[in-house]
């Protein structure tokens, strides 16, 4: 496979990342010098949330397809009987140490002790704001085990060093199944890093999901490539009217000149969401850590110019606020 090489995992259509150490000093030289990223103007908007709802819903035999923002990458998608969460975030600071990095502009939409039973967590990679080591061990000690991580490859050993032990691992486009949902890893450009030393030794990816009444997407990080285009493309038998919802980055992605291999900015979010096909997309990866140069409150302006230009309505292409869930229509049941 054309992605793996004798010095670890690579992108399907660039080299180009992560960027050289001139680069980054560079970057972050400039930023500390014109003070960036600036304050945002008006606070991430949150919301209480709808714990009743989220609980009454948490159940396979009642549940109607929802979502619950928590912050940065983590949703909760509760769909197909399935309550999964996307990249569990839940520490106050998105890094190897809780004294330093980026910190947390607001505490997460749902408290972790008041999450539903969670089925399953989906990883997309290991950097710190995707991947948190207190994060992962507290719902797995919840569980008492029972919550499967299904994660890119080379991920597993750290999962058992953590001394998590229900862990899949996949490679691009394999798949594993849960209860009848399918979970694939799809491609996308990116990258991966918990050190120094350990650049692109395990994958990252995508989450492409099917279940009976929806089918969803979760981009995690990326750079905007054809990765999406081959998506639609491996998919359009399995899924042929498209995902009914897909989760876009659309945060972390100025400046564009050391960001743009690695993060997509608003304007490719929307072009991702129609490279899918997906019917509504959900922005995911903003407002909620200071990681680039661009304000907290940026990307709903920019994705407000981006949906204008390509002739996306907001219903198609939504922000959540945090704590905030979102009912969607259940697809019909059926042969698949």
């Amino acid at each position: 496979m054309q992605h793996h090489t004798p010095n670890g995992f690579k992108n399907n259509y660039t080299d180009a990342i992560p960027g050289s150490t001139a680069d980054l000093l560079r970057w972050q030289w400039n930023a500390r010098r014109n003070g960036l990223p600036k304050p945002p103007q008006t606070p991430t908007p949150i919301v209480a949330p709808d714990l009743a709802a989220i609980h009454a819903n948490a159940q396979a035999n009642r549940m109607q397809p929802a979502i619950t923002w928590i912050g940065h990458a983590t949703m909760l998608v509760q769909a197909s009987g399935l309550n999964v969460l996307t990249d569990p975030v839940f520490s106050e600071r998105a890094s190897p140490v809780q004294f330093a990095g980026p910190q947390r502009a607001q505490p997460p939409g749902v408290a972790m002790a008041d999450l539903p039973p969670i089925d399953v967590v989906v990883i997309s990679h290991n950097h710190y704001d995707h991947l948190d080591t207190q994060a992962v061990r507290a719902l797995n000690q919840l569980a008492q085990g029972a919550t499967l991580f299904i994660v890119p490859l080379g991920l597993k050993a750290w999962f058992a060093k953590q001394g998590i032990a229900n862990v899949v691992e996949l490679d691009w486009w394999q798949q594993h199944s849960v209860n009848g949902v399918e979970f694939h890893l799809t491609p996308v450009q990116h990258w991966s890093a918990r050190g120094l030393g350990d650049r692109f030794q395990t994958l990252w990816g995508g989450w492409a999901v099917f279940g009976a009444d929806f089918h969803w997407y979760f981009s995690g990080d990326t750079g905007y490539s054809q990765d999406f285009k081959d998506t639609r493309e491996h998919f359009k038998t399995r899924s042929p009217e498209g995902f009914d919802l897909a989760l876009i980055a659309v945060g972390a992605y100025e400046p564009r000149w050391f960001m743009k291999e690695q993060h997509i900015n608003p304007a490719e979010a929307v072009q991702i969401h129609r490279d899918l096909h997906a019917q509504r997309s959900v922005g995911v990866h903003w407002g909620t850590f200071n990681l680039t140069d661009e304000p907290l409150d940026q990307p709903p302006k920019d994705l407000a110019i981006a949906r204008l230009d390509q002739g996306v309505a907001e219903e198609d292409f939504f922000l959540l606020k945090i704590g905030e869930t979102r009912r969607l229509p259940a697809r019909a049941t059926g042969p698949k």
